[in-house]
């Protein structure tokens, strides 16, 4: 008798019945090693004296900041960080920044443990030099770390949700009159980069918010690219909007926040900062990261861009 003609015990006919469908040998083993599995995983979190032992730790969030000389960028990070605490309060969080602030990058991943899991979230709004080569060398020289690096935050509609909670908070009102909205427009202020990618993400931001507040939103920088603000803001004077708001692109407030802002001719939104779109943003970060590892337990150095903005930067 062979394995493709298997054995069947005659006495478990039933009377005027057809006899039960025997099971194949390879599904046989394949449930076997499915229950083994399942009962492995079980056990490994008991210990031998029967308690049950803890879940292992999650990698921890290691937020990048960029760095400011502006003490309130340094205070304005903290309290973010705050916020994802509470958000996810077994979460261990971490912050490095790539310069002018310390803990410098390489001494927060220093810091950790040895073969400890961590990703890291830039605080960076678009792709650019510093997502591209600056966090992936870090996390690549942390050789007793396993490290991934996740996307920038930006672009994401919550990043138009927090915009758009700072220019209502500076006197932008969600309801005009059709003469007033022909004057209004909206110059989103960035830092910008030689990065065309850069660009591209921050068009990206403008389009949506645009969507959003009903009127025309001009990107503008506050250095390496153009239109400059200024430049920006005559161009929509010259269209005939003078009623024109600074919506503040950055994440926290700083030298190039504070220029872009004092050029505003009527108001200017505060810095993104702390908004609570910000801590929920930070996390989606972290969980895509661990997510693109096909696993919630190990991970690796690479990056991610956001599924959901895919199809909108392509044709941005």
């Amino acid at each position: 008798m062979t394995a493709s003609n298997p054995s069947r015990d005659e006495s478990s006919f039933r009377p005027g019945g057809r006899p039960p469908r025997a099971v194949p040998l390879d599904s046989t083993a394949q449930l076997m090693n499915a229950i083994s599995s399942q009962l492995g995983s079980q056990l490994s979190l008991v210990s031998l004296n029967g308690a049950r032992r803890p879940a292992p730790a999650p990698p921890a969030l290691v937020l990048v900041g960029h760095g400011s000389r502006d003490p309130r960028a340094l205070s304005t990070v903290r309290t973010l960080i705050d916020r994802v605490r509470e958000l996810r309060p077994h979460l261990p969080v971490h912050l490095g920044h790539i310069e002018l602030n310390e803990p410098l990058l390489p001494d927060t991943l220093a810091a950790l443990e040895d073969d400890s899991r961590a990703v890291l979230v830039p605080l960076l709004l678009s792709r650019g030099y510093h997502v591209k080569q600056d966090i992936p060398d870090a996390a690549a020289a942390a050789t007793r770390v396993r490290t991934h690096v996740a996307a920038p935050l930006g672009p994401h509609p919550l990043l138009v949700e927090t915009l758009h909670a700072r220019l209502t908070e500076a006197g932008w009102r969600t309801r005009m009159s059709d003469s007033a909205r022909r004057a209004s427009a909206v110059v989103l202020a960035a830092a910008g980069s030689r990065d065309p990618e850069s660009a591209v993400d921050t068009r990206r931001i403008a389009q949506l918010l645009a969507e959003r507040l009903g009127v025309p939103v001009v990107p503008a920088y506050a250095s390496a690219a153009a239109p400059t603000v200024p430049a920006a803001l005559r161009a929509l004077a010259a269209r005939g909007r003078h009623r024109v708001a600074v919506a503040s692109y950055f994440t926290a407030p700083g030298r190039f926040a504070t220029a872009c802002a004092e050029a505003a001719p009527w108001i200017a939104a505060a810095p993104l900062g702390a908004h609570p779109a910000m801590a929920r943003l930070v996390l989606h970060r972290y969980d895509q990261a661990l997510a693109a590892t096909g696993s919630t337990t190990g991970s690796t150095t690479g990056s991610t861009t956001d599924p959901v903005c895919v199809p909108a930067l392509a044709t941005a």
